[in-house]
């Protein structure tokens, strides 16, 4: 019962499909037989499988030749105007008025072809009820148009439609060679997705065949003249000028390890092979006296970095995470312009803390730059570059809080020099936190009061406020078992040499007879003329020494509540904002949204406006900006599918800075 009813219900779509296909086929075929009367056309349509009989189709051509062209046909002299008319009058005969055809040669029709003309006439009458079953609603079939056939020698049949040639190309062809198609419907146009983020304007993607080159182009902000070749300026005095680079390059492991992150990469450019020399080309390209590197995977390091930049004329120094970590940070430099004094690397992790015990870590080197010797007598500066990369973790603020005040600690002692002052510093790397966060404007400004300060909130990464339990920061923020005072420098336990203690042998001898030392210790094993016996105080021997206050051996310093500060005149080599742009600048793009963690702070004499809420105005010490390499906004990042890309092998962006250092006589 039910395989009947299905049959009935597709009885009528089926006719309706070979009907329009029948319709189709006969008016292409005529349309074209109007234009040419040729052999090759009229075999081209005997091929075509029209009727179970070849000669029958034959012969039916051959009819219709004879007894209709000489009604429709006009001479060629008439020109494109006729063959219009032609193509007109044609049409007027098979789809308007296709019963006066039949009734002049019905009885020379097959009864196939009458049943497909009379089903062509009828394709806008509804189909009649089937055993008393509703009538289908009327179907909205597609329009018509005509295009105009482009043919070749060997598809003498066929029309190839070309995409965008409807209704809008001018015909060059003979008006008349025209064939039927069904006319593309209307595509619906496609609402705009709604845009995510309030605040920010969306910029359409260029064009596919815009390189990525193009896109991602960085412009070199030049801030000073050109320097000589001997890399010295002259002006106001002579200078050294070098450039340094900060860039985290992703490590192979931790890439695998948050493999959905990457999703929108393509498998071949997240290939370390791949991503490899694409970094190595970019150093090449921008050739940096220093290179400081996070998340350098130890492995990677050891078998093709560190080889290929000693190729490149750098000499590297590597330290990894502790624990069981990778990855690690790397400082390079040319040895043809510096020579190292020293090298300090910094592990954060302290056993028994609770506060430090992450594997970050940082690596501080002490370099001398060296000056032509065609200058003469002439010297420059220390420099102290710090390397690094902080903890990721939005929740805890602390822990991002006490290993930069770690770090600070060691490079005040490597950066300060006999009279107390420091000489330039260079402190860069992935630090996890946003421009004006706590953490941030902690290094710019030197003080911080973190006092009942959320956790979340010292690093500015993600928003917690929602949350109903907050971890918040105590005071005092790390314990005085560290060793760093609130001041973020090394506690010294020297005291000064005139209060310093002689133990000597008199010194000892006042504690042999005092009543701690005549105690039988408890667990004594008794020893006949050893242990048996109890000490007699000699005369004129005191019971008890006055046993001096050793207390101010411990360290002790003075601690702000509630403040921490350090006193290194840090400022930022980036504004953190595209002017051009009206945008902000991102170094890093996790999950499609930009953001700036990654920094270069050099030092610089600075002078406050009155308070310390006023913009800060820094002038330039012994460390001048010379220039920088411009970042990027979120929208052209956007543009070439974010990062990593084919063009940039890493989810971070390079930091590039130029910088100059006073060269002073003797």
């Amino acid at each position: 019962m039910i395989a009947s009813c299905l049959c009935y219900l597709l009885l009528p779509a089926a006719r309706l499909f070979r009907a329009l296909s029948d319709a189709f086929f006969t008016c292409r075929k005529n349309a074209l037989l109007a234009k040419s009367s040729s052999p090759q056309v009229e075999g081209d349509f005997a091929m075509a499988p029209r009727g179970p009989d070849q000669e029958e189709c034959e012969g039916l051509l051959q009819q219709w030749r004879e007894e209709g062209s000489s009604q429709v046909l006009s001479t060629p002299s008439e020109g494109p105007l006729a063959d219009k008319g032609l193509a007109q009058s044609s049409l007027a005969l098979l789809m308007d008025n296709p019963g006066e055809q039949d009734a002049a040669s019905e009885d020379k029709w097959s009864s196939r072809q009458l049943s497909d003309l009379r089903a062509a006439e009828n394709l806008d009458e509804p189909f009649p009820e089937v055993l008393g079953e509703e009538p289908l609603p009327e179907v909205q079939g597609p329009l018509w148009a005509a295009v105009p056939v482009q043919t070749g020698p060997q598809y003498a049949d066929c029309a190839v439609l070309p995409m965008g040639a409807l209704a809008a190309e001018q015909w060059e062809e003979d008006p008349a060679m025209v064939a039927w198609s069904i006319a593309p419907e209307p595509m619906p146009q496609e609402e705009n997705p709604i845009w995510p983020f309030e605040g920010l304007g969306q910029l359409q993607p260029p064009p596919m065949e815009i390189p990525y080159h193009e896109i991602l182009w960085r412009e070199w902000e030049d801030f000073s003249t050109q320097p000589d070749a001997q890399g010295l300026e002259a002006g106001d005095g002579p200078q050294f000028q070098f450039t340094l680079m900060s860039y985290n390059i992703l490590a192979q492991d931790l890439m695998q390890q948050s493999s959905e992150l990457y999703l929108h990469c393509h498998p071949d450019i997240l290939n370390w092979n791949y991503r490899f020399a694409n970094l190595m080309q970019e150093f090449q390209h921008w050739d940096p006296d220093i290179l400081c590197l996070q998340e350098v995977q130890e492995d990677h390091y050891w078998e093709q970095l560190e080889p290929s930049l000693r190729m490149m004329g750098f000499t590297c120094f590597y330290k990894r995470r502790t624990g069981c970590k990778t990855d690690g940070c790397a400082v390079c430099y040319k040895p043809t312009r510096f020579r190292l004094l020293c090298a300090s690397p910094v592990e954060y992790f302290r056993p028994g803390l609770e506060l430090l015990n992450r594997d970050n870590v940082g690596l501080v080197l002490l370099l001398q730059p060296l000056v032509p010797e065609g200058l003469g007598q002439v010297s420059v500066a220390p420099l102290c570059v710090a390397n690094t990369h902080v903890l990721y973790n939005p929740r805890r603020g602390d822990v991002k809080l006490a290993q930069m005040a770690i770090l600070l600690a060691e490079v005040d002692k490597v950066a300060r020099l006999s009279d107390g002052s420091h000489c330039p510093i260079i402190l860069c790397g992935d630090l996890n936190s946003v421009p004006d966060s706590p953490l941030y404007n902690f290094i710019r400004d030197g003080e911080l009061q973190y006092s009942g300060m959320p956790a979340w909130k010292v690093s500015g990464q993600e928003d917690f406020s929602h949350q109903l339990y907050q971890r918040k920061l105590q005071v005092p923020l790390w314990p005085s078992s560290l060793g760093i005072t609130d001041c973020c420098q090394y506690v010294t336990c020297h005291p000064k040499r005139s209060e310093r203690r002689k133990y000597g042998r008199d010194f000892l001898l006042r504690f042999r007879f005092c009543n701690i030392a005549c105690q039988r210790p408890v667990g004594l094993v008794l020893m006949e003329g050893v242990t048996d016996t109890k000490p007699e105080r000699p005369a004129g021997w005191a019971e008890s020494v006055l046993e001096e206050d050793t207390s101010e051996l411990e360290p002790v310093f003075p601690r702000v509540v509630g403040t921490i500060q350090h006193c290194l005149h840090l400022t930022s080599v980036y504004t953190h904002f595209l002017p051009q742009h009206g945008r902000p600048e991102v170094t890093t793009m996790p999950l499609g949204l930009g953001t700036t963690v990654d920094y270069i702070f050099f030092s610089a004499e600075s002078c406050e406006n009155g308070n310390r809420t006023d913009d800060r105005l820094d002038r330039d010490g012994t460390l001048k900006l010379l220039g920088r390499l411009s970042l990027l906004s979120e929208e052209i990042l956007w543009a070439a599918n974010g990062l990593p890309n084919p063009f940039c092998s890493s989810d971070h962006l390079c930091l590039l800075a130029s910088f100059g250092m006073e060269v002073t006589a003797p």
